[in-house]
């Protein structure tokens, strides 16, 4: 014969079988009706920095100097450079020790913040990585020379990079956009247009310029999510 267990004679022991076992079924569920998450997500503050062209490299550190490796950065492949070079905008004012990032690319570019754009007197646009149309330039001067940019100063957008494995989780495209939500103690923030920027051999990584880290206390986040943005459903 059964016995019935009231609320009264229920003991620890068959509370946390019971826990347990709504858990386990929980949990399979979600695997039974949903793909694992193939990769972590790491949310990265971008601080400012430069990329150099061969050419500007030897001009600035001299003839025949190559990028000397810091540190690795989380993308395979890319470090940051002992270099450092003095970014000079048109009130004169300086930013001294901009870090350089490697590998060289084709054409030179720096990465500010929008605080930086105003101590130097730049507007900058948002723009993402590699796109210098109508793009402000600046002075860079390094131990050996300098180099005047006539274009290549942005702020860079904020977005994230994916892997194909990702791609498919999130049932998203390259190019599609993306919303960041941190949590974070006093400051919980959404980030929307996330633009993902795909690719082979990459890992799951959001980049924010340093004053979008600050403004949410990005150190101190206690979760970070990313939600696929709807299309505009516009009424015309």
């Amino acid at each position: 014969m059964s016995q019935s267990v009231g609320p009264a004679s229920l003991q620890r022991g068959d509370v946390e079988r019971v826990v347990r076992d709504v858990l386990v079924k929980h949990f399979a569920g979600q695997r039974a009706g949903a793909p694992a998450k193939p990769n972590p997500l790491l949310v990265n503050i971008s601080a400012r920095h430069a990329h150099l062209s061969p050419e500007h490299l030897e001009v600035l550190f001299g003839k025949g100097a190559q990028l000397e490796v810091q540190k690795d950065l989380y993308q395979d492949g890319f470090f940051a450079a002992k270099q450092t070079v003095a970014v000079v905008g048109p009130r004169r004012r300086m930013l001294p020790d901009v870090r350089v990032l490697g590998p060289c690319r084709d054409a030179s570019q720096v990465e500010l913040a929008f605080t930086d754009g105003i101590s130097l007197g730049i507007e900058l646009p948002v723009r993402c990585s590699g796109d210098h149309h109508d793009t402000p330039g600046c002075i860079l001067v390094g131990p050996k020379g300098v180099v005047e940019l006539s274009a290549g100063v942005i702020r860079a957008e904020r977005h994230v990079h994916m892997g194909p494995a990702d791609l498919e989780y999130y049932k998203i495209h390259d190019g599609d956009r993306m919303h960041l939500r941190i949590e974070s103690t006093g400051c919980t923030t959404v980030f929307e247009d996330l633009l993902v920027r795909a690719g082979k051999n990459i890992k799951l990584e959001v980049h924010l310029d340093t004053d979008e880290g600050n403004a949410v206390n990005l150190e101190k986040a206690s979760r970070v999510e990313l939600v696929k943005a709807e299309k505009c459903k516009c009424q015309h």
